[in-house]
């Protein structure tokens, strides 16, 4: 019999999106709902952090507040992303611990594996650099970030298809030492989008098809259509103050 994984396609607000995941994490561990792979947008533009940054010396706070843009912390680690409304597509698989490999390290390879098997297929020379990027030509289209619960692992991670990446660099601000450890200056010598590369505009529709692909293939198993159940739904309900509360945001401040 055929491997299936549930797929679910759309686009929520920041502080719903991140308590979706959460809830299908939970979901998943009690056996209520088969592995999972979402492709989703941020509705509207948002920045994550990482769930061990230090809200200030990573988002330039005024900016955000001054331009509208929410600011929510992630339950996975990793560093900070701008999530572009026009731009840029956010995945996430949820599935069973014992379905990657025991080292962190080659669980990450495994599940970005796909992320470089799409953008592959848009026709960019990715590659994978531990422990979560996924480079063009040494420059970042794609980072990825981990939550483990309940025997369950969650990996999520941004593709940049046409992000603004001077309104990125102007909200996110990356110790200076981490950029010289790459030998750059600015954010924006560090990263690149998918329609920079291929000096064409690349759609949304497009990556989300190329996801899909490279997905069955890494899984090795068939994508069926689906929906949240009304479980995940009143898990993320109830999930959604925390990600909205200054409480949340502001754990490291």
């Amino acid at each position: 019999m055929p491997k299936h994984f549930r797929l679910i396609v759309g686009e929520w607000d920041p502080w719903m999106n991140m308590a979706i995941d959460e809830a299908v994490m939970y979901a998943r561990g009690m056996g209520a709902v088969p592995d999972t792979v979402r492709l989703y947008v941020f509705s509207p533009s948002a920045v994550t952090i990482g769930y061990f940054q230090s809200l200030r010396s990573t988002v330039n706070i005024g900016l955000a507040k001054e331009l509208g843009v929410p600011v929510v912390r992630r339950v996975s680690g990793g560093g900070a992303v701008y999530h572009d409304e026009f731009g840029e597509v956010t995945y996430s698989v949820v599935l069973p611990e014992d379905s990657v490999p025991r080292d962190f390290e080659e669980s990450f390879r495994y599940l970005t594996e796909a992320v470089v098997r799409a953008a592959r297929k848009l026709g960019l020379p990715a590659d994978y650099v531990p422990l979560n990027d996924v480079v063009v030509e040494g420059r970042k289209i794609s980072g990825q970030a981990q939550a483990r619960k309940r025997g369950v692992v969650l990996q999520h991670g941004t593709f940049m298809y046409a992000t603004n990446i001077d309104l990125l660099a102007s909200l996110l601000t990356p110790p200076a030492a981490k950029l010289a450890e790459k030998g750059i200056a600015s954010i924006k010598d560090r990263v690149i989008t998918a329609s920079q590369y291929l000096g064409r505009v690349v759609s949304k529709e497009e990556v989300i098809n190329a996801f899909i692909e490279a997905f069955e293939e890494v899984l090795d198993a068939e994508p069926m259509r689906g929906r949240l159940t009304p479980l995940e739904l009143d898990l993320a309900k109830s999930l959604k103050w925390k990600y909205s509360s200054s409480e949340w945001l502001s754990l490291r401040p």
